[in-house]
């Protein structure tokens, strides 16, 4: 009996080290799953673009540029995983220097003061050699703003009247000297007031002022605010002048300012330039090629109404300086 039990203790004995081996041998195949998901976890980092933070300068907080600004700087780091925001700044002429100066690593600006730039013309004193082109965005109409029971039924009508400019630096700076030029008109002729977009229809409001150029995508908020509470008046840029004008400086295109912005009763010619964005030369291809790529990929994102204007395909028209080879890279990539 005892034997039998000895017998019996022996056999469940063997039988539990074969188990116990058994079991020792699953925790191996449990390791390499470990391994496996390591490595998974490691292709998706961010890739290393070589920078932390990325900013936006974009302009007064009542323009087209901070409202598109913000979308845009979402944009970038949702898709490059670079914290990336907009910065509100004094706009084209400045945003040229601010790059230049490292304020920002991105710019919006107009392409004729991003051209001034490179070639140290008009309000540049020497060319700006730092900066390339990533992208053309839309059209930027320039607005001469009165109010409908001011007078002001033209160009002309502007003599001895107190009338914004634009801020200094400013790309509407420029287009307003130029459209006087054309209309037989100096800033000597004027009381010209440095003001920005929101600056300038409050004073039209308050009445300290009689008339502000707005350079921007219409609908300008800061427009829209206005007529909010006093009917506006965009005064027109006729066909001979318009023609006259782009003769001399022919990065201007014709456009119409549509029926039913800020309630006009018809539509009214004008003309526009484009907006686009800058960058820093010595920023990776790759990073700018992602930057591209989370704007123009995402175009449907784009709440703002000059969205429908941002396209790949149209995303090199009217650049006038050198594009970035990121940019580029991606240009070539969707447009062949």
């Amino acid at each position: 009996m005892k034997k039998n039990k000895f017998l019996l203790f022996m056999v469940l004995s063997v039988f539990a080290l074969i188990l116990a081996a058994c079991g020792g041998n699953d925790e191996e195949p449990a390791d390499s799953t470990d391994t496996s998901t390591e490595g998974e976890d490691t292709a998706t980092e961010t890739p290393d673009y070589g920078v932390d933070f990325l900013s936006v300068l974009t302009g007064g907080t009542q323009g087209t540029y901070y409202a598109l600004g913000g979308t845009f700087a979402d944009l970038i780091s949702t898709e490059t995983g670079v914290k990336t925001t907009a910065q509100v700044s004094q706009a084209s002429a400045a945003n040229m220097t601010g790059l230049q100066n490292g304020d920002g690593e991105v710019a919006f600006v107009q392409t004729d003061i991003a051209f001034y730039a490179t070639e140290g013309t008009e309000m540049f004193k020497e060319p700006i050699d730092t900066i390339s082109a990533l992208g053309a965005l839309y059209p930027e109409t320039v607005q001469l703003v009165t109010l409908a029971d001011s007078g002001i039924k033209s160009y002309e009508d502007l003599k001895g009247k107190k009338v914004s400019v634009g801020a200094p630096g400013s790309g509407t700076y420029a287009n307003a000297e130029q459209l006087l030029e054309i209309h037989g008109l100096t800033m000597d002729d004027i009381e010209a007031q440095n003001l920005d977009f929101g600056e300038s229809t409050d004073s039209i409001q308050s009445g300290q002022i009689d008339a502000a150029f707005i350079t921007a995508g219409y609908p300008t908020s800061a427009v829209e605010a206005l007529n909010a509470t006093n009917a506006v008046n965009i005064i027109p840029v006729t066909a001979e002048k318009a023609e006259e004008l782009i003769a001399k400086y022919p990065y201007y295109a014709v456009d119409t300012i549509p029926t039913g912005t800020y309630g006009l009763a018809e539509d009214v010619p004008a003309v526009s330039v484009l907006a686009m964005l800058a960058v820093k030369k010595d920023l990776s291809e790759d990073l700018v090629y992602a930057m591209t790529k989370a704007i123009y990929g995402n175009t449907d994102k784009i709440a703002h109404a000059k969205g429908e204007f941002i396209k790949a395909e149209t995303g090199l028209d009217g650049i006038g300086i050198e594009v970035h080879p990121g940019a580029q890279k991606y240009f070539d990539e969707v447009n062949n």
